[in-house]
Protein backbone atom coordinates (compact mmCIF):
# COMPACT_ATOMS: atom_id res chain seq x y z
CA UNK A 1 0.00 0.00 0.00
CA UNK A 2 1.24 3.31 -0.83
CA UNK A 3 1.79 6.38 1.57
CA UNK A 4 -0.85 8.09 -0.15
CA UNK A 5 -3.38 5.33 0.31
CA UNK A 6 -2.43 5.07 3.79
CA UNK A 7 -2.92 8.24 4.38
CA UNK A 8 -6.30 9.12 3.03
CA UNK A 9 -8.83 8.82 5.78
CA UNK A 10 -6.18 10.91 8.05
CA UNK A 11 -6.45 13.80 5.70
CA UNK A 12 -10.01 13.55 4.91
CA UNK A 13 -10.54 13.97 8.84
CA UNK A 14 -8.18 17.20 8.81
CA UNK A 15 -10.01 18.33 5.73
CA UNK A 16 -13.10 17.90 7.95
CA UNK A 17 -11.59 19.52 10.98
CA UNK A 18 -10.44 22.44 8.73
CA UNK A 19 -14.43 22.95 7.71
CA UNK A 20 -15.54 22.74 10.94
CA UNK A 21 -13.50 25.31 12.05
CA UNK A 22 -11.36 23.71 14.44
CA UNK A 23 -8.70 22.23 12.42
CA UNK A 24 -6.88 25.25 13.96
CA UNK A 25 -6.98 23.96 17.58
CA UNK A 26 -4.90 21.42 16.67
CA UNK A 27 -2.25 23.30 15.13
CA UNK A 28 -2.34 25.84 17.69
CA UNK A 29 -3.53 28.62 15.76
CA UNK A 30 -7.00 30.90 15.68
CA UNK A 31 -10.31 29.60 15.61
CA UNK A 32 -10.35 30.92 11.67
CA UNK A 33 -7.14 29.17 10.80
CA UNK A 34 -5.50 31.90 10.47
CA UNK A 35 -2.35 32.87 12.44
CA UNK A 36 -2.77 35.20 15.48
CA UNK A 37 -2.24 39.14 14.20
CA UNK A 38 -2.75 37.43 10.37
CA UNK A 39 -4.70 39.38 7.80
CA UNK A 40 -8.92 38.78 8.18
CA UNK A 41 -9.68 35.58 5.76
CA UNK A 42 -13.23 35.91 3.93
CA UNK A 43 -15.95 35.52 5.89
CA UNK A 44 -17.73 33.66 3.27
CA UNK A 45 -18.35 30.40 5.04
CA UNK A 46 -17.14 27.31 3.90
CA UNK A 47 -18.94 23.94 2.78
CA UNK A 48 -18.70 21.90 5.49
CA UNK A 49 -17.83 18.37 4.92
CA UNK A 50 -18.66 15.39 6.73
CA UNK A 51 -16.34 13.68 8.86
CA UNK A 52 -14.51 10.14 8.10
CA UNK A 53 -16.04 7.44 10.44
CA UNK A 54 -14.53 6.13 13.16
CA UNK A 55 -14.23 2.41 12.75
CA UNK A 56 -16.53 -0.22 14.95
CA UNK A 57 -16.03 -3.50 16.57
CA UNK A 58 -18.15 -6.13 18.14
CA UNK A 59 -18.71 -5.71 22.20
CA UNK A 60 -17.67 -9.33 22.96
CA UNK A 61 -21.25 -11.21 22.57
CA UNK A 62 -23.76 -8.51 23.40
CA UNK A 63 -24.32 -8.14 19.79
CA UNK A 64 -23.51 -4.85 19.69
CA UNK A 65 -21.05 -2.68 17.86
CA UNK A 66 -18.94 0.34 19.40
CA UNK A 67 -16.46 2.96 18.04
CA UNK A 68 -13.16 1.89 18.34
CA UNK A 69 -12.10 5.21 20.38
CA UNK A 70 -13.85 6.00 23.45
CA UNK A 71 -14.34 9.29 25.28
CA UNK A 72 -13.58 9.17 28.49
CA UNK A 73 -15.35 11.80 30.50
CA UNK A 74 -13.64 11.88 33.82
CA UNK A 75 -13.88 15.41 34.37
CA UNK A 76 -16.32 18.36 35.09
CA UNK A 77 -18.24 18.51 31.60
CA UNK A 78 -20.51 21.49 32.67
CA UNK A 79 -18.11 23.88 31.48
CA UNK A 80 -17.42 21.60 28.48
CA UNK A 81 -20.27 21.14 26.76
CA UNK A 82 -18.50 21.82 23.42
CA UNK A 83 -16.58 18.53 24.05
CA UNK A 84 -19.59 16.25 24.11
CA UNK A 85 -20.80 18.17 20.72
CA UNK A 86 -17.41 17.90 18.93
CA UNK A 87 -17.30 14.33 20.02
CA UNK A 88 -20.42 13.03 18.40
CA UNK A 89 -19.55 15.42 15.47
CA UNK A 90 -16.51 13.47 14.57
CA UNK A 91 -18.44 9.89 15.53
CA UNK A 92 -17.01 9.45 19.28
CA UNK A 93 -20.55 7.97 20.35
CA UNK A 94 -19.04 5.56 22.90
CA UNK A 95 -19.27 7.74 26.42
CA UNK A 96 -17.71 6.43 29.41
CA UNK A 97 -18.18 8.07 32.60
CA UNK A 98 -19.04 7.58 36.36
CA UNK A 99 -21.36 8.48 39.35
CA UNK A 100 -18.12 9.44 41.10
CA UNK A 101 -16.34 11.79 38.53
CA UNK A 102 -15.81 15.21 38.98
CA UNK A 103 -18.15 14.77 42.23
CA UNK A 104 -21.04 14.10 39.79
CA UNK A 105 -20.74 17.34 37.43
CA UNK A 106 -19.80 14.60 34.87
CA UNK A 107 -22.67 13.40 34.81
CA UNK A 108 -24.70 16.11 35.09
CA UNK A 109 -23.09 18.16 31.76
CA UNK A 110 -24.06 14.97 30.55
CA UNK A 111 -27.61 15.57 31.29
CA UNK A 112 -27.49 19.14 30.33
CA UNK A 113 -25.70 18.12 27.01
CA UNK A 114 -28.99 15.49 26.13
CA UNK A 115 -31.56 18.27 27.73
CA UNK A 116 -30.65 20.48 24.70
CA UNK A 117 -29.87 17.98 22.00
CA UNK A 118 -32.79 15.40 22.85
CA UNK A 119 -31.74 13.69 19.54
CA UNK A 120 -27.72 12.71 20.62
CA UNK A 121 -28.98 10.43 22.88
CA UNK A 122 -30.41 8.08 20.42
CA UNK A 123 -26.37 7.77 18.86
CA UNK A 124 -24.35 7.45 21.86
CA UNK A 125 -23.30 4.66 23.34
CA UNK A 126 -23.70 5.61 27.13
CA UNK A 127 -21.22 4.11 30.26
CA UNK A 128 -21.35 4.96 33.99
CA UNK A 129 -19.90 3.20 36.93
CA UNK A 130 -21.96 2.89 40.10
CA UNK A 131 -18.84 4.34 41.93
CA UNK A 132 -17.93 2.93 45.04
CA UNK A 133 -20.98 0.36 45.11
CA UNK A 134 -20.42 -3.53 45.86
CA UNK A 135 -24.23 -4.28 46.91
CA UNK A 136 -27.56 -4.23 44.84
CA UNK A 137 -29.34 -1.78 47.07
CA UNK A 138 -26.63 0.58 46.76
CA UNK A 139 -25.97 0.15 43.18
CA UNK A 140 -29.63 0.70 42.43
CA UNK A 141 -29.44 3.69 44.27
CA UNK A 142 -25.98 5.02 42.34
CA UNK A 143 -27.62 4.03 39.01
CA UNK A 144 -31.11 5.87 40.04
CA UNK A 145 -28.83 9.07 40.50
CA UNK A 146 -27.02 8.51 37.87
CA UNK A 147 -29.98 8.23 34.85
CA UNK A 148 -31.55 11.33 36.89
CA UNK A 149 -28.49 13.39 36.32
CA UNK A 150 -28.27 12.32 32.52
CA UNK A 151 -31.85 12.67 32.13
CA UNK A 152 -32.13 8.94 30.48
CA UNK A 153 -33.87 5.93 30.90
CA UNK A 154 -31.10 3.75 30.79
CA UNK A 155 -27.88 3.48 29.97
CA UNK A 156 -25.93 0.78 27.96
CA UNK A 157 -23.75 -0.60 30.02
CA UNK A 158 -22.95 -0.11 33.53
CA UNK A 159 -19.93 -1.30 35.26
CA UNK A 160 -18.95 -2.03 38.57
CA UNK A 161 -15.64 0.35 39.52
CA UNK A 162 -12.66 -0.46 40.91
CA UNK A 163 -12.63 -4.34 40.91
CA UNK A 164 -9.23 -6.07 42.74
CA UNK A 165 -10.87 -9.54 42.92
CA UNK A 166 -13.71 -11.44 41.78
CA UNK A 167 -14.97 -11.65 44.96
CA UNK A 168 -17.75 -8.89 44.14
CA UNK A 169 -19.09 -10.86 41.56
CA UNK A 170 -21.94 -12.63 43.72
CA UNK A 171 -25.23 -14.41 43.04
CA UNK A 172 -26.90 -11.30 44.22
CA UNK A 173 -24.93 -9.01 42.03
CA UNK A 174 -25.73 -11.42 39.47
CA UNK A 175 -29.82 -11.73 40.16
CA UNK A 176 -29.38 -7.50 40.59
CA UNK A 177 -27.95 -7.72 36.66
CA UNK A 178 -30.82 -9.59 35.86
CA UNK A 179 -33.47 -7.62 37.12
CA UNK A 180 -32.32 -4.48 36.23
CA UNK A 181 -31.76 -5.86 32.18
CA UNK A 182 -35.40 -7.09 32.60
CA UNK A 183 -36.54 -3.22 33.77
CA UNK A 184 -34.80 -2.03 30.96
CA UNK A 185 -32.39 0.68 33.32
CA UNK A 186 -29.30 -1.14 31.57
CA UNK A 187 -28.24 -3.22 28.59
CA UNK A 188 -25.27 -4.59 29.58
CA UNK A 189 -23.06 -5.37 32.96
CA UNK A 190 -19.30 -5.38 33.63
CA UNK A 191 -16.56 -3.91 35.56
CA UNK A 192 -13.68 -1.89 35.36
CA UNK A 193 -9.92 -2.97 36.95
CA UNK A 194 -7.28 -1.03 38.05
CA UNK A 195 -5.52 -3.86 40.35
CA UNK A 196 -4.52 -7.80 39.97
CA UNK A 197 -6.26 -6.80 36.23
CA UNK A 198 -5.46 -10.43 35.00
CA UNK A 199 -6.97 -12.81 37.91
CA UNK A 200 -10.18 -10.07 37.84
CA UNK A 201 -10.29 -10.88 34.30
CA UNK A 202 -9.68 -14.86 34.33
CA UNK A 203 -12.28 -15.26 37.56
CA UNK A 204 -14.83 -13.38 35.09
CA UNK A 205 -13.94 -15.59 32.16
CA UNK A 206 -15.34 -18.43 34.31
CA UNK A 207 -17.97 -16.66 35.78
CA UNK A 208 -20.08 -16.84 31.96
CA UNK A 209 -22.10 -13.93 33.19
CA UNK A 210 -20.19 -10.68 32.46
CA UNK A 211 -20.38 -8.38 29.42
CA UNK A 212 -17.69 -6.45 29.21
CA UNK A 213 -14.57 -5.51 31.14
CA UNK A 214 -12.24 -2.17 31.21
CA UNK A 215 -9.21 -3.16 32.61
CA UNK A 216 -5.99 -1.18 32.53
CA UNK A 217 -4.57 -2.13 28.73
CA UNK A 218 -1.67 -0.79 27.00
CA UNK A 219 1.89 -1.24 24.77
CA UNK A 220 3.39 -2.07 28.61
CA UNK A 221 0.45 -4.89 30.06
CA UNK A 222 0.35 -6.24 26.84
CA UNK A 223 3.78 -7.47 27.32
CA UNK A 224 2.83 -9.49 29.98
CA UNK A 225 2.16 -13.45 29.46
CA UNK A 226 -0.48 -13.32 32.11
CA UNK A 227 -2.01 -10.31 30.33
CA UNK A 228 -2.42 -12.02 26.96
CA UNK A 229 -3.88 -15.50 28.51
CA UNK A 230 -6.27 -13.26 30.33
CA UNK A 231 -7.48 -11.67 27.38
CA UNK A 232 -7.37 -14.64 25.30
CA UNK A 233 -10.05 -16.30 28.62
CA UNK A 234 -11.97 -13.54 28.20
CA UNK A 235 -12.02 -13.56 24.24
CA UNK A 236 -13.34 -17.57 24.20
CA UNK A 237 -15.89 -16.69 26.94
CA UNK A 238 -17.46 -13.84 25.20
CA UNK A 239 -16.36 -11.16 27.21
CA UNK A 240 -16.15 -7.37 25.43
CA UNK A 241 -13.11 -5.28 26.44
CA UNK A 242 -12.77 -1.85 26.27
CA UNK A 243 -8.89 -0.81 27.02
CA UNK A 244 -8.52 2.15 29.46
CA UNK A 245 -4.59 3.61 31.10
CA UNK A 246 -3.75 3.48 27.47
CA UNK A 247 -0.88 5.88 27.31
CA UNK A 248 0.64 3.92 30.01
CA UNK A 249 2.19 7.11 31.72
CA UNK A 250 4.47 5.88 34.65
CA UNK A 251 4.10 7.25 38.34
CA UNK A 252 7.62 8.59 38.63
CA UNK A 253 9.16 10.91 35.68
CA UNK A 254 12.12 9.38 34.09
CA UNK A 255 14.43 12.60 34.46
CA UNK A 256 14.47 11.87 38.16
CA UNK A 257 16.22 8.68 37.58
CA UNK A 258 18.05 8.74 34.16
CA UNK A 259 21.67 9.55 34.34
CA UNK A 260 22.65 12.31 32.11
CA UNK A 261 25.13 9.88 30.07
CA UNK A 262 22.45 7.57 29.54
CA UNK A 263 19.98 7.98 26.33
CA UNK A 264 16.95 9.06 27.07
CA UNK A 265 14.54 6.17 25.27
CA UNK A 266 11.31 8.55 25.38
CA UNK A 267 13.64 10.35 22.96
CA UNK A 268 14.36 7.59 21.12
CA UNK A 269 10.68 6.22 20.32
CA UNK A 270 9.61 10.14 19.99
CA UNK A 271 12.73 10.58 17.33
CA UNK A 272 11.22 7.17 15.55
CA UNK A 273 7.54 7.97 14.87
CA UNK A 274 7.68 11.57 14.44
CA UNK A 275 9.96 10.78 11.66
CA UNK A 276 7.18 8.58 10.27
CA UNK A 277 4.06 10.88 10.67
CA UNK A 278 2.48 10.51 13.71
CA UNK A 279 3.09 11.05 17.57
CA UNK A 280 3.58 8.49 20.14
CA UNK A 281 0.22 9.10 21.73
CA UNK A 282 -1.10 7.97 18.75
CA UNK A 283 1.48 4.82 18.06
CA UNK A 284 0.13 3.67 21.95
CA UNK A 285 -3.30 3.20 20.58
CA UNK A 286 -2.27 1.93 17.69
CA UNK A 287 -0.42 -0.71 18.85
CA UNK A 288 -4.05 -1.76 21.30
CA UNK A 289 -6.20 -1.44 18.21
CA UNK A 290 -4.04 -4.08 16.75
CA UNK A 291 -4.99 -6.69 18.97
CA UNK A 292 -8.93 -7.39 17.91
CA UNK A 293 -10.09 -8.51 21.41
CA UNK A 294 -10.13 -4.82 22.50
CA UNK A 295 -13.47 -3.93 21.36
CA UNK A 296 -12.44 0.16 22.33
CA UNK A 297 -10.23 2.21 23.98
CA UNK A 298 -11.16 4.39 26.48
CA UNK A 299 -9.02 8.00 26.87
CA UNK A 300 -9.44 11.40 28.72
CA UNK A 301 -10.10 13.67 26.21
CA UNK A 302 -11.04 17.00 27.55
CA UNK A 303 -9.65 18.96 24.75
CA UNK A 304 -10.95 19.89 21.33
CA UNK A 305 -7.15 19.32 20.51
CA UNK A 306 -6.89 16.07 22.50
CA UNK A 307 -9.51 14.57 20.89
CA UNK A 308 -8.87 15.67 17.23
CA UNK A 309 -5.31 14.19 17.64
CA UNK A 310 -6.86 10.24 18.77
CA UNK A 311 -9.82 10.47 16.09
CA UNK A 312 -6.97 11.17 13.54
CA UNK A 313 -5.40 8.38 14.70
CA UNK A 314 -8.80 6.67 14.89
CA UNK A 315 -9.62 7.08 11.19
CA UNK A 316 -6.19 7.00 9.75
CA UNK A 317 -5.64 3.16 8.35
CA UNK A 318 -2.05 3.07 8.78
CA UNK A 319 -0.68 -0.25 11.11
CA UNK A 320 2.24 -0.08 12.90
CA UNK A 321 4.79 -2.59 10.92
CA UNK A 322 7.36 -5.03 12.75
CA UNK A 323 9.76 -1.98 13.31
CA UNK A 324 7.55 0.65 14.93
CA UNK A 325 6.18 -2.31 17.36
CA UNK A 326 9.77 -3.22 18.01
CA UNK A 327 10.25 0.39 19.38
CA UNK A 328 7.34 0.36 21.18
CA UNK A 329 8.25 -3.30 23.17
CA UNK A 330 11.95 -1.41 23.44
CA UNK A 331 10.45 1.35 25.03
CA UNK A 332 8.38 -0.54 27.22
CA UNK A 333 11.33 -2.07 28.69
CA UNK A 334 13.44 0.84 29.09
CA UNK A 335 11.47 2.22 30.95
CA UNK A 336 9.60 -0.38 33.32
CA UNK A 337 10.95 0.65 36.48
CA UNK A 338 8.62 3.69 36.41
CA UNK A 339 5.65 2.00 36.42
CA UNK A 340 3.39 0.37 38.37
CA UNK A 341 1.14 -2.88 36.88
CA UNK A 342 -0.58 -3.16 39.75
CA UNK A 343 -0.21 -6.68 40.04
CA UNK A 344 -0.37 -6.65 43.69
CA UNK A 345 2.35 -9.04 44.11
CA UNK A 346 4.16 -5.89 46.04
CA UNK A 347 1.33 -6.88 48.97
CA UNK A 348 1.45 -10.85 47.84
CA UNK A 349 -1.40 -10.85 46.61
CA UNK A 350 -3.80 -9.72 48.58
CA UNK A 351 -5.28 -6.40 49.12
CA UNK A 352 -4.59 -5.48 52.74
CA UNK A 353 -2.84 -2.68 52.00
CA UNK A 354 -3.31 0.35 49.08
CA UNK A 355 -0.12 0.49 47.43
CA UNK A 356 -1.19 0.33 44.01
CA UNK A 357 -3.59 3.11 44.74
CA UNK A 358 -1.76 5.53 46.07
CA UNK A 359 1.08 4.95 42.86
CA UNK A 360 -2.21 5.20 40.86
CA UNK A 361 -2.48 9.03 42.66
CA UNK A 362 1.22 9.58 41.58
CA UNK A 363 0.75 9.13 38.49
CA UNK A 364 -2.28 11.38 38.04
CA UNK A 365 0.34 13.67 39.58
CA UNK A 366 2.79 13.74 38.08
CA UNK A 367 2.50 12.34 34.81
CA UNK A 368 -1.37 13.52 34.06
CA UNK A 369 -0.07 17.15 35.82
CA UNK A 370 -3.59 16.98 37.38
CA UNK A 371 -2.71 17.55 41.21
CA UNK A 372 -6.43 18.50 42.13
CA UNK A 373 -7.74 14.39 40.81
CA UNK A 374 -4.62 12.99 42.20
CA UNK A 375 -5.32 14.73 45.85
CA UNK A 376 -9.38 13.32 45.21
CA UNK A 377 -8.48 9.55 45.19
CA UNK A 378 -5.44 9.82 47.65
CA UNK A 379 -8.24 10.81 50.33
CA UNK A 380 -10.44 8.04 49.41
CA UNK A 381 -7.51 5.43 50.12
CA UNK A 382 -8.27 4.32 53.70
CA UNK A 383 -6.64 7.12 56.39
CA UNK A 384 -4.54 4.76 58.39
CA UNK A 385 -2.91 3.77 55.40
CA UNK A 386 -1.51 7.55 54.37
CA UNK A 387 -1.15 8.03 57.82
CA UNK A 388 2.04 5.70 57.84
CA UNK A 389 3.69 6.07 54.07
CA UNK A 390 6.39 8.64 55.38
CA UNK A 391 7.58 6.45 58.20
CA UNK A 392 6.46 2.14 57.36
CA UNK A 393 9.22 -0.36 56.25
CA UNK A 394 8.17 -1.08 52.39
CA UNK A 395 11.48 -3.08 52.37
CA UNK A 396 9.98 -6.39 51.67
CA UNK A 397 7.14 -4.88 49.55
CA UNK A 398 9.93 -3.41 47.28
CA UNK A 399 11.73 -7.06 47.33
CA UNK A 400 8.58 -8.42 45.25
CA UNK A 401 8.47 -5.53 43.10
CA UNK A 402 9.04 -7.32 39.70
CA UNK A 403 9.36 -3.70 38.03
CA UNK A 404 12.06 -3.08 40.71
CA UNK A 405 10.29 0.18 41.27
CA UNK A 406 11.66 2.07 44.69
CA UNK A 407 8.80 1.75 46.88
CA UNK A 408 9.59 3.17 49.70
CA UNK A 409 10.94 6.55 48.23
CA UNK A 410 7.55 6.68 46.17
CA UNK A 411 5.27 5.82 49.12
CA UNK A 412 7.20 9.36 51.32
CA UNK A 413 7.32 11.23 47.77
CA UNK A 414 3.20 10.84 48.02
CA UNK A 415 2.94 11.48 51.53
CA UNK A 416 4.90 14.54 50.53
CA UNK A 417 3.08 15.87 47.47
CA UNK A 418 -0.40 14.41 48.18
CA UNK A 419 -0.72 14.22 51.87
Amino acid sequence: MTNQAKDFNRRDFLKFASSAGVASLLAGKTLSGAEPNAPAQSAEPKKQEKAPEIPMRPLGKTGAKVTILNQGLMFDVIPNLLICQKSLEWGVTMWDTAAGYAGGRSEEGIGMFFDKNPDARKKIFLVTKTSGARNPDDMTARLNTSLERMKTDHVDLVFMHGLSNGDALTDEVKAWVESTKKSGKIRFFGFSTHTNMNGCMMAAAEKGWIDVIMPTCNFRTLQEDETKKAIEACQKAGIGLVAMKSMAMARRRRGETTAPAEADPTEKVLEHFTSKGFSVEQAKLKYIWQNEAISSICVRMPTVAQLGTNVAAAVDKTKLDLADITAMDRYARATCDGYCQACLRCENGGYDSSIPDVMRCLMYYNSYRDPALAREYFAEIPASFRARLATADFSAAQARCPQGLPIADLMREAAQKLA
